[in-house]
């Protein structure tokens, strides 16, 4: 049976979703209706029913939600039952606070090595991890199983660092660089363009005082 192709919309609140089913485990909220989940996050009642009808629904009439057991298959569908190991490529400031944070650690998403082109920082330490030369890069993703590369370079490196990523069977990229990254379709990539965001913020600030 062909399997249904979700749209990104639907992906995008998937993570919303866990985060407040997580607040509201936390809280020992044991179920939850499509409506009280429509108060706390503002998301129609309609819009959360019918995303979650693309996995097979999860609720029961008269009933709702159970939190627990939607959290827990919300996070299966994000793949988060399985741990991800990552290399951070590029120990500036950005990359190193990512290592620190510590959330990543709880989702599953594991840094196992960090590497820089600066001889000055290769040797030192970023929350236990040692800092490694570009030359390691390729035996060391090949022996620790890496499948996710997060990049904090320069854009004029990204492009050639990301095909020689992917020769060396990266699966997917959390890309922080300001490049649009050329691989080929199997590979995931994710971009992340903080400036962009505040651009939009921006823009929302100017219109609402006009």
């Amino acid at each position: 049976m062909e399997e249904k192709e979700i749209s990104q919309a639907v992906i995008s609140r998937l993570p919303r979703y866990f985060r407040y089913l997580g607040e509201l485990k936390d809280e020992g909220t044991e179920r939850v209706s499509s409506q009280e989940l429509s108060d706390i996050m503002q998301v129609t009642a309609s819009q959360i029913r019918q995303d979650l009808n693309n996995f097979g629904g999860f609720g029961q009439q008269g009933y709702g939600y159970n939190v627990g057991y939607l959290y827990e298959e919300i996070g299966k569908i994000l793949g988060l039952h399985k741990e991800h190991n990552l290399i951070l490529v590029g120990a500036g400031h950005l990359g190193q606070a990512l290592v620190n944070y510590m959330n990543f650690e709880r989702r599953g998403f594991i840094f196992r090595g960090i590497f820089d082109i600066d001889e000055r920082i290769q040797g030192t330490k970023v929350r236990g991890i040692t800092v490694r030369p570009m030359r390691e890069m390729e035996r060391f993703v090949r022996e620790n199983d890496i499948d996710i590369a997060v990049l904090t370079i320069p854009k004029g490196s990204a492009l050639e660092v990301a095909e020689q990523l992917v020769s060396y069977g990266i699966k997917g990229f959390w890309n922080f660089a300001h490049v649009d990254l050329h691989v080929p379709e199997n590979i995931q990539v994710e971009n992340v363009h903080l400036s962009d965001s505040l651009m939009k913020l921006s823009y929302n600030l100017a219109s609402h005082d006009e």
